[in-house]
């Protein structure tokens, strides 16, 4: 009685999970939509339909998860570093982040990137991308060209 086997937790002899378990409720159907990643590659375009309901969601979304640190023209300039300069968050505008693809910044808003933490247990997913389509939306504000405005429109311009 006194020298029993017996298997302990987190040891050699505790059985392993199968492989390519999933625990109830943690199945993604498909993997490119919750990560933001095909393989080894960013996805290029936003798989939601750009409609005018989802960016007014990505920009409320926007507006309470990122205006912090980015403030609400993506410049970087928020509260968060203004009272902590160590934190140094990325200007939306800056070219760099303009040439991201909209799965690269999915996929940082998951995950987090240097001293950005990971949003994925505050944002659900499709919440994730509205906040891509929104950010792709102020960063046309500061690139847009005189070939954005529309014919009937140029007129008007002085």
């Amino acid at each position: 009685m006194k020298h029993q086997m017996k298997v302990k937790a987190q040891t050699d002899q505790a059985r392993r999970p199968v492989v390519g378990t999933v625990a109830i409720g943690h199945l993604k159907a498909d993997d490119a939509y919750s990560t933001g990643v095909v393989g080894d590659k960013y996805i290029g375009l936003n798989p939601e339909k750009i409609d005018r309901a989802l960016m007014l969601r990505g920009q409320q979304r926007y507006n309470i998860y990122c205006t912090p640190c980015h403030d609400r023209t993506g410049n970087g300039r928020g509260i968060v570093p203004t009272r902590n300069p160590s934190w140094l968050p990325s200007s939306l505008q800056d070219p760099r982040q303009k040439a991201m693809v909209d799965g690269e910044i999915f996929n940082v808003i998951t995950a987090g990137r240097r001293t950005m933490p990971s949003y994925a247990a505050q944002i659900t997913e499709k919440d994730r991308w509205a906040i891509v389509a929104y950010v792709r939306a102020l960063q046309r504000t500061t690139s847009g060209t005189i070939a954005d405005v529309p014919e009937s429109m140029k007129a008007e311009l002085k």
